[in-house]
């Protein structure tokens, strides 16, 4: 047997557990590009989908949904959502394990459900 290495005062990196894809068909795992200002320290990075956040828009309960699958029976992505999403660090070829959550109209794959200004 080796040596017995110290494991008091070792951290350990935890990332989001999903595979990036660009299928448009599939929300957990996609890549996306945010255009918003609300988080403006996420503009210019890859970021990559890690859950639905159903209705946080509209209510402080919402539905975590983390899952393809819990993603469509919800009825998919609306303008009521937030997206959980991490951004890619390249120097380090991972995903950052501190994620932020924009509102879905803030991201490239759903900008075009922000609701339209009736004012004149």
């Amino acid at each position: 047997m080796g040596p017995k290495l110290p494991t008091e005062g070792v951290a350990e990196i935890i990332a989001p557990d999903v595979e990036a894809h660009d299928d448009s068909e599939r929300v957990i795992g996609r890549r996306v590009t945010y255009h918003g200002t609300e988080h403006k320290y996420l503009v210019g990075h890859e970021l990559v989908i890690v859950a639905v956040l159903k209705g946080a828009l509209l209510r402080a309960e919402y539905t975590l949904l983390s899952t393809e699958d819990a993603v469509h029976a919800a009825g998919g992505v609306t303008a009521d959502d937030r997206i959980e999403v991490a951004p890619f660090i390249k120097e380090e070829n991972r995903f950052s394990f501190a994620t932020s959550d924009p509102r879905a109209i803030d991201l490239d794959a759903w900008r075009h459900l922000a609701r339209r200004s009736t004012t004149h």
